[in-house]
């Protein structure tokens, strides 16, 4: 029998994608993070590596909804920051 494949749906394009090759945003109580494992606790969203559907989450607050909170400015920034790292 195939082993299934974990699918989620990306925040910003809302496209259902395999889980290992989208990245999850994470909520914790030390704030908003990239989680490259996919392993940390906390409240996560999917989202695909490419630096135009985190605008468009942004944008259209689709990441605050999932992630059930207001994200500040400096923090969208970083998010921004460490996407475009990811993505060289």
């Amino acid at each position: 029998m195939a082993k299934k494949i974990p699918m989620r749906q990306c925040v910003g394009c809302k496209e259902l994608k395999e889980k290992r090759i989208l990245i999850r945003i994470l909520k914790t109580d030390d704030g908003i993070m990239l989680d490259e494992t996919g392993r940390q606790n906390g409240r996560g969203a999917y989202i695909c590596r490419n630096p135009q559907c985190l605008q468009t989450a942004l944008k259209t607050k689709g990441l605050e909804r999932s992630l059930k909170t207001s994200i500040p400015e400096e923090v969208k920034l970083r998010l921004e920051e460490e996407m475009n790292h990811i993505n060289e």
